[in-house]
């Protein structure tokens, strides 16, 4: 590319310096000539005295001098007309044309005709070369600039005047700082020193643009010296990579996020809990996943290619589920995208299983893939199963809650007329006026405590209370046992042997939960000799075995079989026909026994028969002590109130306390025993816990305020053993002492020796 205006002078430059240098020509031909003139003159003239000769001879010689000055002037002018000024002019326009200027050639004499012919071909050769070159350049997809040392513009092709927005005018002599800005200018100085020195330096990269933001730009920078000039400048060509870089940055975001839909897809497929089928259209599988391998048996590579109806459908149900496929597909050209239903799969080993298919449509282009999940239904079902029977159980244990509500009711109905037989049988036997009345008396009073001991276990079976650890006689644990079923047993002809080895230690443990064991453990025996012959027995050992209680229920049914014997213990497990048994009988004993920190274990008899066996360790040597000593005699003549709004057992209980030695007092109300602790004396205090208007419990709180070693010899009477202890809990100071419905005279006496020592214990350490 040619320079505009480079350095060397302007356009007219050439023909003024042709000019001069034609007058120093003719000054340096001329001068020899009037030097030669002069000194003859001055030879001839010059000296003081002239010769007549000289004197006549002047007027000639000036003419001659003038004549060749004439002549040699109009030699001059000649000279210039015909041949300087053509050339001059000739060569003003040529260079004019070679800057790429459009300058006609001038007019010249029929000498220069030739050369003004050959030079116009010439310039014309020349533009069209330049225009040839000019429309190459403009072509170029790349943007091309000259930008000389003082990074200056000198030339610009219309790729780089596009990008910019600007025309040639305001680009060319404009620095670059101030057509593209100071990044561009740093990276120029960058590479300058190297291009400087003839390198080509090449350069790729973002860089900031003033009008265009951030370029991608792979850059050419090649030193160059314009004519005229020996200063280095720079041909720069520069391709525009923006919107490819772009593209491959958002192609590889797309590969990027292509790629982890893949990754994320293939985990989802493989970490699927349902077995994943894929087929083509023709129903041959494209994927298998580790969850249909391990579901249906056979390999990853075994299964692609195969038919999916050869591996997974029965074979009985080959044709069906082929017509059922070809269905769906047809229904998926008219628009139905899933369908979900249950149906049997088949295994490798042909077993067959329960499972619901979910088949959807994938469409890749103009092909189609069939996904189906597949889920194990065999579990479902097996739950559903359970939790049906579950839902029995519950029924059942529902009822059996109903029952043992109802019976708490009625057995808390009942402890009040047993409290008043068991007491007036009490006080028939020791004021009887013959031995026959004192008989009977003794026989009404024995079959009332056996109701009170029947009444008292429902009661504990039914409340369900905490486990508690006290000195417990398994000999009185046997006979309440034996109370709650004996009835039952005689009704049903069934005889019980009874072992029971005398003087046995106590244990620590919970009376009425052991009881139920025991009682649990005989009615089980009773269901299982129901269908059998008699005779029919049950046979109950209960002995001492090194540091154990040794207990053994047996009877001699059926025994139970091998295969049922391992499950006899589970919760809910039961052979009983709906409605005999629940299944949770055996579990409880088993959970009740190891709680007491004994084993149970269950056997068959050699001659036939059932047999329980349980250990139960001996309390500690303090415990037995403390059970020897539950009841002492206790102190005489006390002071005792009564408080109960049911006549009748008030009255009951007057009559035992004052049997034992002490002064009763009655009271129907509450409010009104309030009145006789502000102005009387009392010892003891007996206190029903139901009553209207102040409960037990209140009416212990308002003692407890008054006097609390009072409240501590307050006794609660109740025969609510199942809603009782919640309202007991809530009482104020120390723990509360009860007597349970129905009481007897040994219960009455037990009860007043521990309250009386209770108050003698804070009177000592009241005195300390």
């Amino acid at each position: 590319m040619a320079e505009t205006g480079a350095r060397g002078g302007t356009p007219g430059n050439d023909g003024a310096d042709l000019s001069r240098r034609f007058a120093g020509l003719l000054v340096l031909c001329g001068l020899p000539l009037l030097l030669l003139v002069a000194a003859l003159g001055w030879s001839t003239y010059g000296r003081a005295e002239l010769t007549a000769q000289a004197r006549d001879h002047m007027v000639e010689h000036l003419l001659l001098v003038i004549g060749i000055v004439a002549t040699f002037t109009v030699l001059a002018v000649v000279v210039w007309r015909q041949f300087v000024a053509p050339a001059v002019a000739l060569a003003r326009a040529g260079a004019l044309n070679g800057r790429g200027e459009a300058a006609p050639l001038p007019a010249v004499p029929a000498p220069w005709t030739g050369l003004r012919r050959q030079l116009e071909i010439s310039i014309g050769e020349q533009q069209a070369k330049i225009h040839q070159l000019r429309a190459m350049i403009d072509g170029i997809p790349l943007r091309t600039v000259y930008v000389d040392p003082d990074l200056v513009y000198r030339d610009a092709n219309r790729e780089f005047l596009e990008f910019v927005g600007k025309p040639r005018e305001e680009v060319v002599g404009h620095t670059v700082a101030e057509i593209l800005g100071p990044k561009v200018v740093e990276q120029y100085q960058i590479l300058g020193e190297r291009v400087r020195r003839g390198e080509t330096m090449r350069w790729e990269g973002w860089i900031p643009f003033v009008t265009r933001g951030q370029r991608y730009l792979q850059v050419s920078l090649m030193p160059y010296v314009a004519v005229g000039d020996t200063r280095v400048g720079y041909l720069t060509f520069t391709r525009d990579l923006t919107e490819l870089k772009l593209g491959e940055q958002e192609l590889a975001r797309n590969m990027e996020a292509l790629a982890r839909s893949e990754s994320m897809n293939k985990a989802v497929v493989v970490s699927s809990l349902d077995a994943i089928i894929v087929s083509d259209e023709d129903w041959r599988v494209v994927e298998f996943n580790p969850a249909a391998e391990a579901m249906f048996g056979y390999s990853r590579d075994e299964a692609i290619g195969r038919y999916a109806f050869d591996i997974v459908v029965p074979d009985g149900m080959r044709d069906m589920q082929i017509g059922t496929m070809a269905r769906y597909k047809a229904k998926v050209d008219a628009g139905s995208l899933a369908r979900r239903f249950d149906t049997v799969a088949k295994r490798r080993d042909g077993a067959t299983f329960p499972v619901e298919y979910s088949v959807n449509t994938i469409r890749t282009g103009d092909h189609r893939l069939f996904m189906a999940h597949v889920r194990d239904l065999t579990e479902t079902r097996r739950m559903e199963e359970e939790a049906q029977a579950s839902r029995e159980r519950l029924h059942q244990v529902e009822k059996l809650s109903a029952m043992g509500s109802l019976l708490a009711g009625v057995a808390h109905e009942l402890n009040n007329p047993l409290a008043i037989v068991i007491a007036q049988s009490s006080l028939l036997v020791e004021k009887a006026a013959s031995d026959d009345v004192k008989r009977r008396g003794e026989r009404i009073h024995a079959a009332a405590e056996r109701c009170g001991r029947i009444v008292k276990s429902f009661l504990a079976m039914a409340r369900q209370k905490p486990p508690q650890r006290e000195p417990v006689d398994m000999a009185q644990v046997v006979t309440g046992a034996l109370d709650m079923v004996s009835y039952g047993l005689r009704s049903s002809g069934i005889e019980v042997d009874l072992d029971v080895t005398p003087g046995l230690p106590v244990i620590s443990g919970d009376r009425d939960l052991l009881t139920q064991v025991l009682a649990n453990l005989m009615i089980n025996a009773q269901q299982a000799l129901m269908d059998r012959p008699p005779p029919r027995r049950i046979a109950l050992r209960v002995w001492r075995e090194g540091a154990d209680i040794a207990i053994r229920v047996a009877d001699n049914g059926p025994g139970i079989p091998p295969d049922i014997m391992r499950r006899v213990f589970e919760p809910y497990f039961t052979t009983k026909p709906a409605g005999v048994g629940t299944g949770i009988g055996l579990s409880i004993c088993r959970n009740v026994v190891e709680a007491h920190g004994g084993k149970v274990m269950l056997s068959n008899r050699p001659e036939g028969g059932a047999q329980f066996d349980i250990t139960l360790p001996v309390a500690a040597a303090g415990a037995q002590a403390d059970e020897a000593d539950v009841a002492p005699a206790g102190r005489t003549g006390l002071s005792v109130l009564i408080v109960d709004d049911e006549v009748d057992v008030a009255r009951s209980l007057a009559e035992i306390v004052e049997g034992l030695g002490h002064r009763p007092v009655t009271v129907d109300r509450p409010s009104a025993a309030l009145e006789q602790v502000e102005t009387s004396r009392f010892d003891v205090i007996f206190a029903d816990l139901r009553m209207p208007g102040l409960d037990g419990i209140d009416f212990r709180d308002r003692i407890h305020r008054r006097d609390p070693a009072l409240a501590e010899r307050t006794v609660i009477v109740t025969g609510d053993t199942v809603a009782g202890p919640d309202r007991l809990a809530r009482a104020e100071g120390a723990e509360v002492v009860v007597l349970e419905k129905p009481f007897t005279f040994d219960d009455v006496r037990a009860v007043l020796a521990r309250v009386t020592a209770t108050g003698e214990t804070a009177a000592r350490r009241a005195l300390r």
